[in-house]
């Protein structure tokens, strides 16, 4: 453990563990689990962390880097760095409307914000809320009826990528999420007392969300999960409607159903790369494993990318997710063959710590740390950014 992360709590939140920290102290323990936790041990939840502290930065001296540029243009879009937000399933619960809140910090900065299938506001408010264009994730879902109406409500609300999640065929066991009461296991009595006294002596979370938030509307999911009343009501929704019987054929439909940017979210493999291409030739991959919360104990995505780099060559545009913690990982997800990456506890813990605020002060903590990345390895835009900033 480094020296910052043992900081017990930080009186000016600079960096993502300071955010967690602050986001920790302030949520109600079963909302901070909800976000912080991984699948089983959590083995590949820490390896994506890990994965990049082992990959090291190759100092150079003595060039000029008086002019540093961060920004990428994807999908003919111009980032201000090369990053997105994820999606954050029950960002809404984190603080007031948080989706809202974390749309329009990103709009401010200059990078995307994907919208959850599962957020708490829904796609409309979005829209009223924010002038830029917004990405929506839908997950593979047995009701193809209201997987199309959640299509057409994106598309209309001028969504312009989809990215479509596909490793969630069963539901992975988050044992945190199950011992706290967030699961389909009934807790006994005993501990529902528990959970509902750490809510209770949450007084600014309660008077934020509770209050003001209309936390349990289910956004997106309303007329699905009907008179939702908590988690538990979801829960039984998500694992009746989740289809492990869906193939790569299925993609044609998606094809036939969304007209915008196509994204496969949640590839870990070369092979599962190529056939992807074959199938529906997607306009970006990401590779990811959700964030370490589906099968534990896989490749962390910074160990998957080159090889699926290699797989999928030019032909698309590729993102990591999963992992990335400081725009020195941008930098090095870039360099190890990412065309962008995608973050989601680093903005949930700082939504959660200092509402949209928080998430912009990280963007551009973020955007501080890659040019000082970029000065002390050589290079001054981000397409300069090869293997060759790698040691």
């Amino acid at each position: 453990m480094t020296q910052l992360q043992q900081t017990r709590f930080p009186l000016a939140p600079v960096s993502v563990v300071d955010y967690r920290r602050l986001a920790q102290r302030r949520l109600p323990r079963q909302l901070f689990d909800y976000v912080d936790g991984g699948a089983y041990e959590e083995r590949t939840l820490a390896d994506n962390v890990d994965a990049f502290g082992r990959v090291k930065l190759h100092q150079r001296i003595l060039r000029d880097v008086s002019s540093i540029d961060t920004s990428t243009t994807i999908f003919g879009e111009t980032w201000k760095i090369p990053v997105a937000l994820a999606p954050v399933g029950f960002a809404g619960m984190l603080r007031k409307r948080g989706e809202v809140q974390a749309a329009r910090a990103a709009e401010t900065f200059g990078v995307p914000f994907t919208l959850s299938t599962v957020s708490i506001c829904p796609i409309e408010e979005i829209r009223k809320n924010i002038k830029r264009a917004f990405w929506f994730q839908l997950y593979v879902i047995r009701d193809r009826g209201y997987a199309r109406e959640l299509l057409a409500r994106a598309h209309a609300a001028g969504c312009t990528a989809l990215a479509f999640t596909v490793d969630l065929a069963v539901l992975g066991a988050r044992y945190r999420d199950v011992r706290n009461g967030m699961g389909a296991v009934p807790l006994s009595a005993l501990s529902r007392a528990r959970v509902a006294f750490d809510y209770a002596r949450r007084i600014d979370w309660i008077f934020d969300v509770a209050l003001g938030g209309r936390p349990l509307e289910f956004g997106n999911l309303v007329a699905a999960v009907k008179d939702a009343k908590g988690f538990s009501d979801f829960q039984v929704w998500i694992n009746k409607n989740l289809d492990p019987g869906m193939t790569w054929k299925d993609l044609d439909w998606i094809r036939a159903n969304w007209p915008g940017k196509l994204l496969i979210k949640g590839i870990l493999d070369p092979a599962d790369a190529r056939a992807a291409m074959s199938a529906v030739q997607p306009d970006g991959i990401i590779v990811s494993n959700h964030g370490g919360r589906q099968l534990d104990s896989v490749l962390a995505t910074m160990d998957a990318l080159p090889a699926i780099r290699e797989a999928v060559g030019g032909k698309t545009t590729l993102f990591l997710d999963g992992g990335v913690r400081s725009g020195l990982d941008i930098v090095k997800a870039m360099a190890r063959g990412a065309d962008a990456c995608l973050v989601g506890r680093a903005w949930a813990y700082a939504l959660a710590a200092k509402g949209e605020a928080g998430v912009l002060a990280q963007l551009r903590t973020f955007k501080r740390e890659m040019e000082v990345a970029m000065a002390l390895t050589g290079v001054t835009k981000t397409t300069d950014i090869t293997s060759e900033v790698l040691v």
